[in-house]
């Protein structure tokens, strides 16, 4: 039986094709899934992907968090679909309350763009299953409202209880607290990220294959579930 991952696609989303290839190259099915829908065409997991979800404007998210396709996001993934939120879809399940905290305008100001060395904290998530706790990797990372902030009570509990799943290696590039790249629901099954896996599937496109990771460990999670 073919695992289903779908990708959701909102007005200003970049990095949409790039994710439904990354499932691809996984193994998976990749599903294109649109905004103003509200099914999600029977998928076993779902992408956010990264872009300008109605131009940032409010804020990063802000709008995109009430397109007709989230409420169902919602509901799933409070019922334990695997969802994953890549930059700008990070953003979109924060303001979703999917995840705790908000993320903010870099702390110098500037766009940055560039391959980002990560920890990997929490190897136990459906996304980070096939790495090792304390591996680093590098990605793409290219953001401008990309740092993490919440209050220091949220910060302890996610430490407190294995939430942080990403740490910036070398020198924080945004400004997230406690160099929080990034974290997960209590559940394990909602990730999210500001770095890009999807840009780091295949030699050809590089600047690793680090990211296929996050994909091949949701297949795996969802075939062994059934």
């Amino acid at each position: 039986m073919t695992t289903r991952i779908g990708v959701v696609t909102f007005p200003g989303s970049l990095d949409d094709t790039d994710a439904l290839r990354a499932v691809r190259l996984a193994g998976g099915e990749p599903v294109a899934l649109w905004h103003r829908d509200t099914s999600l065409r029977q998928v076993d997991a779902v992408v956010l992907p990264g872009g300008f979800s109605y131009g940032d404007y409010l804020r990063c998210g802000a709008i995109a968090r009430f397109s007709p396709v989230m409420e169902t996001v919602i509901e799933q993934a409070r019922a334990g679909l695997p969802v994953l939120g890549i930059c700008n879809g990070f953003q979109v399940l924060c303001e979703s309350h999917l995840l705790p905290g908000a993320l903010t305008r870099n702390d110098h100001l500037h766009f940055v763009c560039r391959d980002q060395r990560l920890k990997v904290v929490n190897a136990d998530t459906a996304w980070t299953r096939d790495y090792t706790a304390g591996q680093e990797i590098t990605v793409p990372l290219k953001n401008g409202e990309g740092g993490y902030v919440a209050d220091e009570r949220t910060l302890d509990e996610l430490e407190a209880t294995g939430r942080v799943v990403f740490r910036y290696l070398g020198k924080n590039p945004n400004g997230s607290r406690r160099d929080i790249a990034g974290i997960t629901n209590e559940a394990g099954n909602v990730v999210g990220l500001m770095p890009h896996p999807e840009h780091a599937v295949e030699a050809l496109t590089g600047p690793t294959t680090d990211g296929l990771g996050f994909f091949t460990s949701a297949l795996k999670t969802l075939v062994d579930a059934r």
